[in-house]
């Protein structure tokens, strides 16, 4: 049997399992305080930035699959509107021998859009994965 019949054999791989509820919690609470600690240091008042921190404190207390993606979801528009606007207000002033730092920053705001993108199409696909799911199971999944 050659190896492409082989690997056409094999049973699908399982889905990836999520962390154990605990686990989760522990990733939010310390995701919310990183969040707060950011915030307070370099802005000294919340914002928009804040939509992390409001995000993890929900999953702190709820955080069924759907409820993720959503968050995440969320939380990429967010980031892609402000890399966008920073990338319309760009021209920071970066003289002598740091005039090297604005192609870095606007690399890195290229490399900011392209993952907040790709993040907004994956959490879509995931959120109608899970409606698809739950239609077919014929109820709505509480992830707990």
């Amino acid at each position: 049997m050659s190896q492409i019949q082989q690997q056409a054999a094999k049973p699908p791989a399982a889905p990836a399992r999520r962390p154990r509820p605990a686990g989760r919690r522990v990733g939010y609470l310390v995701a919310v305080v990183v969040n707060a600690a950011l915030l307070f240091v370099l802005n000294g008042q919340p914002g928009w930035q804040a939509a992390g921190l409001a995000v993890n404190l929900v999953y702190l207390a709820y955080d069924p699959p759907w409820l993720k993606s959503l968050g995440d979801l969320l939380t990429a528009g967010i980031g892609l509107a402000v890399a966008i606007r920073l990338w319309h207000v760009f021209p920071f002033a970066f003289h002598g021998s740091w005039a090297w730092c604005a192609t870095a920053v606007r690399v890195l705001l290229i490399i900011g859009i392209a993952g907040c993108g790709i993040s907004i199409v994956v959490q879509a696909v995931s959120l109608g994965r899970l409606a698809v799911r739950s239609a077919q199971r014929g109820h709505t999944s509480t992830g707990h």
